[in-house]
Parts: C-alpha cells; structure tokens; sequence
C-alpha cells in the first residue's frame, strides 16, 4: 500500500469534512438570526412576495404607533449649507461619545446638543451624519454634517439650521404600524434581491422654495445599496430619497 499517497487522501477528506462542518454551522447561525426577526406582522400575501423577490430583512420590524403631527420650520441663514473649517481638528472617534462630542465641539457648533448621530445615514467616506432630533424623532431633512480626513481627524463640519414654527392646526394622529409601510414598499417597490437593513420613524417632507417647510411623520427605510424610500406614516404616500433630492434641486 501507498502510506505517502493514503496519508494524503486522508488529509483531504478531514479538510473536506471541517469545510463541510463550518458551513453547516453559518447555516445554523444564519438560521437563528433568521428566526429572531419577527414577521408575523406580514400579511401572507407579503411574505409570498419576499421569497419571490428574495428580499430579506436584516432587523425585526419596529411595533411602535404613536400619535405624531406634522411639523413646521422655518429654515435660518443661511439656507444654503456651507462648509466652515475648524480651527483645530478633532478625533473622529468623539462621534461614538455624546459627552465626548459636546466637550469636543459643543462651543463650536451651534445647537450641537439637539442633533443626534445616525450611523446609518453615512452618505460617503469621511462624513458623519447627525441629524436635528425634535422630541427624540430625527428630522431627516434637517442635519450637520462633520468631515474627517485620512488621519482621522474632523476637519470641518455643514449646518442646517431651523426654528421650529408651532402650528395649532396640525393635530396628532396615529401613524401606520411599519409592517404596513414596509408591506407597500415589498410588494410594490423594492426591486429583487433587496436587503432591508433599517425601518426608523421620523420625520420628513418635500422641500419647498421657502424658509417655510413642512415635514410628515415618515418611516425611513433603508437598504444595504444605500437607497432610501419614505412612507409617509399617516398617508401611506412612498418617496425615495432620489425623487426628494430632484425635488430640492428643481423646485417649483
């Protein structure tokens, strides 16, 4: 017998059986993660779409349906959002620290404590995102964004700032739970292949050329590839954030 060319295939297959045994334990893993997420939310007809298009949610689906109303805001110069240097350059890694943050920056930016950071809402390599909280909700329109460099250092930051107008008319109501919302954007909206991996309530609107603007309570719903749609929480009405940004750089 050949013992050099026996040891040999025998290396193999164990190679070949921990291949196999690790996969088998991804599958397992993938499956319990899988089975965490809550969709008895899901109308039937939903779910049938889901495996259909191969769609898959990375979290669980919010169950909260408080009764908000729509804002009004008043945009302050300038309205056009520039970028203004720092003095002198901040660790990025204060971001992750509230208390960190203000200390870091809190007497440089104005109104610093009523913006909140959004990890999700990154748009690009070397920005932060923080957007303006109004009653712990974050107003998807309105942010500060905060530039770093290749050190790790951020460098600069761009304001939106607003006053918040108190409107009697506006009334509360009830939004739609997100397994409504993100029931529409399933079955008619995202394409195959789609990974849901956020489903946040907060507010939104399109822009209008004026200081005045108005925003809707809106579940944001954000994909892996970065798109984003809004379901307007108490209409139902969906947008994308592509449509929202042709809206704001061609106003009527």
């Amino acid at each position: 017998m050949d013992w050099g060319r026996a040891k040999s295939v025998l290396i193999i297959a164990f190679l070949l059986l921990n291949v196999l045994l690790g996969y088998q334990l991804w599958s397992d893993i993938q499956e319990r993660l899988n089975a965490n997420i809550d969709l008895t939310e899901l109308k039937p007809e939903t779910l049938a779409a889901m495996q259909q298009k191969n769609i898959e949610l990375t979290e669980g689906i919010p169950t909260e349906t408080p009764q908000l109303r729509d804002l009004t805001y008043l945009l302050l110069p300038p309205q056009e959002k520039l970028q203004v240097k720092l003095e002198t350059p901040v660790d990025s890694k204060v971001i992750f620290s509230r208390d960190e943050l203000d200390k870091a920056l809190g007497s440089v930016i104005q109104d610093l404590d009523q913006y909140a950071f959004d990890p999700s809402a990154n748009r690009s390599n070397g920005v932060f995102v923080l957007y303006r909280m109004v009653d712990s909700r974050p107003l998807f329109d309105v942010s500060l964004e905060l530039y770093y460099n290749s050190n790790q250092k951020i460098v600069a930051y761009s304001q939106d700032q607003i006053e918040l107008v108190p409107s009697e008319q506006a009334k509360k109501q009830t939004v739609l739970p997100a397994s409504k919302a993100v029931s529409s954007l399933i079955e008619s909206y995202l394409p195959e292949g789609s990974v849901v991996k956020e489903i946040r309530l907060g507010y939104h609107g399109q822009p209008f050329d004026s200081e005045t603007q108005v925003a809707a309570p809106s579940w944001r719903v954000m994909l892996e590839d970065g798109k984003v749609f809004y379901v307007q929480a108490i209409s139902g009405d969906v947008v994308t954030d592509d449509e929202t940004q042709n809206e704001s750089n061609n106003p009527t």
